[in-house]
């Protein structure tokens, strides 16, 4: 009887909220939480104060939501909307924490990008360098 050789098996990547991706997903939502609560008491009881600030919060904590929902999810549609929420997120840090840095008078409060996230201890920094790198490392064979 001959032998038979194995069939090929084509490597499928890891689902984006398996092994490190867990991490993430779960800091991604404690984002998601901590945002989304600090610009609901900011638009609900300041917003007059600052109007700009606090609509941003309000942006970044839908970007987190949003973010935290694709990665958790599987499938090819979610991979894209997750790399577009980490795209959107790594944008909105850059371009906020160096319009927050250059006019500081335009953030009279700060938000969750504001100073590239240093209220954060700069983790809006890198989480999004790092959700984009798993992205990489997930992303679907085509």
């Amino acid at each position: 009887m001959p032998e038979r050789e194995p069939e090929p098996t084509t490597a499928t990547p890891p689902a984006t909220a398996s092994g490190p991706g867990r991490v993430l997903v779960a800091i991604y939502a404690i984002f998601a939480i901590g945002s989304t609560s600090r610009a609901a008491a900011q638009i609900a009881t300041r917003f007059d104060e600052a109007p700009v600030p606090y609509a941003l919060s309000a942006l970044a904590a839908v970007v987190y939501v949003l973010a935290t929902v694709a990665l958790a999810k599987h499938g090819v549609a979610w991979w894209r909307v997750a790399v577009v929420a980490c795209a959107f997120e790594m944008t909105g840090v850059l371009v906020i924490g160096t319009a927050s840095v250059l006019l500081p008078d335009a953030f009279p409060d700060a938000t969750v990008w504001s100073n590239y996230g240093m209220g954060y201890l700069f983790i809006p920094l890198v989480l999004p360098v790092f959700g984009l790198l798993w992205l990489r490392r997930t992303a679907p064979r085509r």
